[in-house]
């Protein structure tokens, strides 16, 4: 066999049940994200792996924060080539949101059934990691010199923004667009997708200003709660009726997320969590919203909008008060469309799967926005096995078939970008 790419789409079959059971591994440590549990150790299993599979291995650990007591964060990067360029970087995030209630199998169980791998993060993305450590290490198996240097990294808290994951990799200038060609991560838009970006997303808190006074005798006092709900009608009957007929030319999936939408992710006042109440109108109440906003949307402007609906709600009553504070701002992002790195993945798809490849954008955000806007790296896609609206779900599962193609893919997209030197 000496077709190179034939070589390597031998070595993935060779090497399935590996990466199923590595990708199982992964799912049974659960680095639930909040809080960060059990980074190191998932950090040093992504290690030992990419050890075994000949990469020279470093870790990076970020200066903790405050939130993250008692959690330490550690990233790890494996190189495979020294420093010859072009570089290919895969990259994938260990951290899963918690499992949540509804399950039915082990949320952490690492379960393979009837051709499904079962588990939080099974998806989202630990099956992309192992696709990933895999895809490359395949090509080491298969006894082929690359005239590249490939790079595998496993990162912390995309989940909660990915400042200390690949953000910290991208301002230590550990990713750069001097040093990094060509930037996948294997978030799940499955193994015919190819995610070219997202849209942006501007987090808000809202606090309802109120006077505390008797609850026997509320017309004393003014009610943070009335106060903050009027706001939120406002929200739901003249804003999120406009947010719905702005549409973007993204091929944002799923089709309703290419309109413009708004969401309260919380809400919180009063006395509320207390363990015991007493008789008082709330004096305080606060909502935060997430507003997701289009290629087509100012940034600037979808911040004024708000402003200027809070301004109108308080003028409609005059004991009415607000504060605005912005919690995150993030812009959309677009892969150019004329990428080496998309053409290179489309034509794997193709060889692997013999079905064309499609360009999809994401509803949310995920840590492509470091790697364009902290890095300034342009060629960045996202492309991994899972369906997308598996994310987060309970029972999440992902295609043993799926994350054994998307291998296949990988494998020879890097084998493509990198050239082969023997």
């Amino acid at each position: 066999m000496t077709d190179p790419r034939s070589r390597v789409l031998a070595c993935v079959d060779d090497a399935a049940d590996e990466i199923v059971d590595f990708a199982a591994r992964l799912i049974r440590l659960p680095t639930v994200n909040p809080p960060g549990a059990h980074y190191a150790e998932c950090a040093d299993l992504i290690g030992s792996q990419l050890t075994e599979l000949g990469f020279a291995v470093e870790f990076d650990e970020p200066e903790p924060l405050a939130e993250h007591a008692g959690h330490p964060r550690r990233n790890v990067v494996g190189v495979l080539g020294g420093a010859r360029r072009p570089v290919i970087h895969l990259n994938g995030h260990f951290d899963v949101v918690p499992p949540g209630a509804g399950w039915t199998v082990e949320p952490f169980g690492g379960l393979v059934r009837d051709g499904r791998l079962y588990g939080r993060g099974s998806a989202d993305m630990k099956a992309g990691i192992a696709a990933a450590v895999f895809a490359a290490g395949a090509i080491r198996r298969a006894d082929l010199r690359l005239a590249a240097t490939v790079e595998v990294s496993g990162t912390v808290d995309e989940e909660s923004g990915g400042l200390a994951g690949v953000g910290h990799l991208a301002r230590a200038g550990r990713i750069a667009a001097d040093r990094t060609d060509y930037f996948i991560i294997p978030e799940p838009f499955g193994p015919t997708r190819i995610c070219v970006g997202h849209r942006g997303v501007y987090w808000f808190k809202v606090a309802a200003l109120g006077r505390t006074a008797h609850g026997s005798m509320p017309f004393l006092g003014a009610n943070a709660v009335d106060h903050l709900s009027a706001f939120l009608e406002a929200v739901r009957r003249d804003l999120a009726p406009v947010l719905a007929t702005r549409r973007t030319a993204m091929p944002v999936v799923p089709d309703a997320a290419r309109a413009a939408s708004i969401n309260v992710n919380a809400i919180v006042g009063g006395q509320a969590g207390e363990s015991s109440q007493t008789p008082c109108v709330a004096d305080r109440c606060e909502a935060i919203f997430d507003r997701r906003f289009l290629e087509e949307e100012d940034a600037a402007q979808v911040r004024q909008e708000i402003v200027d609906l809070l301004a109108r709600t308080e003028a409609a009553d005059r004991a009415r008060r607000y504060e605005l504070s912005d919690l995150m701002t993030v812009r959309p992002v677009r892969t150019p469309p004329d990428s080496p790195l998309i053409g290179a993945l489309e034509r794997s798809i193709d060889h692997v799967l013999g079905q064309p490849a499609h360009q999809v954008a994401s509803p949310g955000t995920y840590d492509h926005k470091h790697v364009a806007g902290i890095a300034g790296v342009p060629h960045c896609v996202a492309y991994g096995p899972g369906i997308l609206e598996q994310a987060h779900q309970p029972d999440e599962w992902c295609a043993v078939e799926d994350l054994i193609a998307a291998t296949k893919v990988l494998a020879l997209t890097v084998l493509e970008l990198g050239g082969s030197a023997r």
